[in-house]
């Protein structure tokens, strides 16, 4: 089992990068996450190995966070690695925490290849996995949005108009985005 590579980063696309390991080149399949956030010429990646019938294949993340969201995507019945990583390009693991949170349907149909049968057996199968995923994703926003929206909740806002005003505050500190997400959820 490959659980991670380093390397010398030889080829870049959207959905899969060429990686020099000691002379050994590998094909890992990213998201469009890590896509968007690779730099420089060295890679470290955390790798999903899915070996089929057919091909063994490497899902690389450069956040743990987002590794164990595909991890427990692909272990749901009906949804696979390519399911599982359109998922991972749609959404950080912070931002489908929220969409588990407020068990957003229409969020999770609108990752490609996913259709409303599949969408609702995600959000059953996911329930209470969202706080794993905010505590495990890297980004330091992700737990102040975690708090935030618990505080705007006991305030008596919707989880819905809680999530979009959130989306638009940039701050990183729980207290400033309570009071951003505020000022916006007044002229919500």
């Amino acid at each position: 089992m490959i659980v991670g590579v380093r390397g010398v980063l030889v080829s870049k696309e959207p959905s899969f990068v060429h990686v020099d390991v000691g002379g050994v080149v590998y094909e890992v399949f990213i998201s469009l996450q890590s896509f968007s956030a690779l730099s420089g010429n060295e890679v470290k990646l955390f790798t999903s190995h899915v070996i089929r019938e057919d091909a063994q294949l490497l899902y690389g993340f450069l956040e743990l966070g987002e590794k164990k969201l595909f991890e427990r995507l692909i272990k749901i019945n009906g949804v696979g690695p390519k399911v599982a990583m359109a998922i991972c390009s749609t959404y950080t693991p912070s931002q489908f925490a929220v969409v588990l949170n407020n068990k957003d349907i229409t969020a999770v149909q609108r990752v490609p290849g996913i259709g409303p049968k599949s969408a609702g057996r995600i959000l059953v199968e996911l329930s209470g996995f969202d706080t794993e995923l905010i505590i495990s994703a890297s980004e330091p926003k992700s737990l102040a949005v975690a708090q935030a929206s618990e505080a705007l909740e006991s305030l008596g806002f919707k989880k819905d108009k809680i999530s979009k005003a959130l989306g638009s505050c940039s701050a990183v500190d729980t207290a400033i985005l309570v009071k951003e997400a505020l000022k916006l959820l007044q002229t919500i």
